[in-house]
C-alpha cells in the first residue's frame, strides 16, 4: 500500500501504519483460523478504537469466523 493511504487512515483513525501493518502480520501469520489470535486482534482494535466488546461478543465474532460464516462480499454484511 502506498503511504498516502496510510497516512489517510492515520488521520482519520489516529492509528498509525506500524500497527496496520501489525495487525495485518498478525493475522496472515496465523490465518484466521486461531482463536488466540483472533482474541488479541479483536482487543487490539477494541482499545484502538475505544470500543468496549463484551465476551459475548467477541465468542460471537470469533465463532463466525471460525465456522466461515463471514458474508463473501459487503453487501451481504449488512
Amino acid at each position: 500500500m502506498k503511504d498516502e493511504v496510510f497516512k489517510k487512515v492515520e488521520d482519520k483513525t489516529n492509528v498509525d501504519k506500524k500497527t496496520i501493518v501489525d495487525l495485518a502480520k498478525m493475522v496472515s501469520d496465523n490465518g484466521l483460523k486461531d482463536e488466540k489470535t483472533l482474541r488479541s486482534v479483536i482487543s487490539k482494535l477494541s482499545a484502538m478504537t475505544g470500543k468496549k466488546v463484551s465476551s459475548e461478543m467477541e465468542d460471537k465474532i470469533i465463532n463466525t469466523i471460525l465456522e466461515d460464516k463471514i458474508p463473501k462480499d459487503v453487501e451481504n454484511m449488512f
